[in-house]
C-alpha cells in the first residue's frame, strides 16, 4: 500500500459538507466520502464531540487521519470519521459549544478554526490492503466491530439496501424486532445476527454470495418470518426473550405444530419454578426438551452430606462404599417428573452409576 502524508485545513475538508440520509456524508468539495459503506453512523457523544472542537480552538493537535485515495479526485475516510464529522458539523452550524455556534464567533475566531491544519495520510491499495491497514490503525478509540470490517470487503447494492433495513437508528428491523434482539443497529449488530441465523453463522459466505444482488429483500423477508413466528408461538412477551437465537430456533422448529395455550402455561410454570435457574433457557427447552438449557438448581453441600451420612457412604445403585468426594448428588424423583431439589429427594451415587443413569 502506498502512503503519503498531506497537510489540509478544516476549511478545505469542510467545503461543501453534506450529511444526507440517502446519499451519505461527503466533504472536501464533494471529493471525500466521509462515511463509506463499511463505517458506522456517527456515534460520538456530546462530550467527545465537544472535545474535538475545544482541541481545535486551543490549537491542540488532533491525531493523524487516514484517507483512501481511490482516484485523483475520489477519497474515502479510512480512520478519523468521528473527528471529521464533529468539526464539519460545527462549521456547518449544526451545534454550539459553550453557547456559541460557529456563526456567532468573530471573523478572527472563525478563520482560526478554518485555517487549523489537519495531518492526513493518503493511502492507496486494494480492498484487502485497506482492511488490513484499518485493523492496524484501529487498535485504539472507537473500534470497528467484526461486521463493520466485513462491510469493507463486500460493498455493493446489497449492502447499501441491507444497511437501510438493518443498520439505522430506527430502521425497519429495529422497529419490528428490538424486543427480541441484542445490540444496536448502527454498530451492525442486527445485520450480523440475522446473517448468522440465515446462514448457519457463516457471515462471510453469505455476504460474498449476495454482494452484487440488487437488494437485501431475501434477508429482510427471512427476518420478518422469524419475528412473526416468535410472536405467534410465544403469545406472552417476557424480557427473558430478548437476545435469544430466534433465527436458529425458527430454522429448526418452525415446521412443528405447537399448542400455544399449553406452551404458555408450561412457560409460566417454569418461570415460577425455583429449581430453574436459567429463565432464558426455558424457551429453547420447551422447543427441544434438553434440560441443560434450564441449569436445574444443584443440591448444596449440606444436602449432599446429609444424604451421604444417611446412606453410610453406600451407592444406592451398585451397593458399594465410596468416599463423599467419589460420589455425586442425584434426584431420586427426576426433576422432569416433578422431583424437587430438596434434601428429601437427594441420593448419592458413585460417579459411574450416575453417568450411566444420565445416559439412559
Amino acid at each position: 500500500m502506498k502512503i503519503e502524508l498531506h497537510e489540509l485545513t478544516i476549511g478545505e475538508i469542510a467545503e461543501d459538507y453534506v450529511d444526507n440520509e440517502e446519499y451519505g456524508v461527503t466533504g472536501f468539495n464533494g471529493k471525500l466520502n466521509i462515511r463509506p459503506k463499511y463505517q458506522r453512523e456517527f456515534v460520538y457523544d456530546v462530550e467527545k464531540r465537544n472535545a474535538v472542537i475545544e482541541s481545535i480552538i486551543k490549537n491542540y493537535p488532533l491525531n493523524v487521519m487516514y484517507w483512501v485515495k481511490n482516484s485523483e479526485n475520489d477519497f474515502e475516510v479510512l480512520d478519523g470519521q468521528q473527528r471529521t464529522i464533529s468539526f464539519c458539523r460545527y462549521v456547518n452550524g449544526e451545534f454550539s459549544l459553550n453557547g456559541r455556534a460557529f456563526h456567532n464567533l468573530t471573523s478572527t475566531e472563525q478563520k482560526q478554526i478554518l485555517d487549523y491544519k489537519v495531518m492526513v495520510y493518503f493511502c492507496e491499495g486494494n480492498d484487502k490492503e485497506k482492511l488490513d491497514w484499518f485493523e492496524i490503525i484501529n487498535i485504539a478509540g472507537e473500534k470497528l466491530t467484526d461486521q463493520e470490517l466485513r462491510n469493507a470487503i463486500y460493498p455493493g447494492p446489497w449492502l447499501s439496501d441491507a444497511k437501510l433495513k438493518f443498520s439505522k437508528s430506527n430502521c425497519a428491523a429495529f422497529l419490528k424486532g428490538n424486543r427480541y434482539m441484542n445490540g444496536t443497529p448502527i454498530r451492525q449488530e442486527y445485520l450480523e445476527t440475522v446473517i448468522k441465523w440465515i446462514n448457519n453463522y457463516n457471515v462471510n459466505e453469505y455476504m460474498s454470495k449476495h454482494q452484487h444482488d440488487p437488494n437485501a429483500n431475501e434477508l429482510f423477508s427471512y427476518f420478518l418470518k422469524v419475528i412473526d413466528w416468535v410472536e405467534m408461538t410465544f403469545t406472552v412477551y417476557r424480557r427473558e426473550m430478548k437476545g435469544l437465537a430466534w433465527g436458529i430456533f425458527y430454522n429448526l422448529y418452525s415446521n412443528n405444530i405447537f399448542d400455544t395455550v399449553m406452551l404458555e402455561k408450561e412457560i409460566a410454570e417454569l418461570m415460577a419454578d425455583d429449581d430453574v435457574t436459567c429463565k432464558k433457557g426455558i424457551y429453547p427447552y420447551v422447543l427441544c426438551r434438553q434440560e441443560e438449557y434450564l441449569s436445574i438448581r444443584a443440591f448444596d453441600n449440606r444436602m449432599k452430606r446429609t444424604a451421604y451420612e444417611k446412606q453410610k457412604g453406600i451407592c444406592t445403585k451398585c451397593g458399594k462404599h465410596f468416599e463423599l468426594e467419589e460420589m455425586e448428588a442425584d434426584h431420586i424423583t427426576p426433576w422432569s417428573k416433578g422431583g424437587k431439589t430438596i434434601a428429601e429427594n437427594c441420593q448419592m451415587l458413585c460417579r459411574n452409576c450416575n453417568r450411566r443413569k444420565s445416559d439412559v
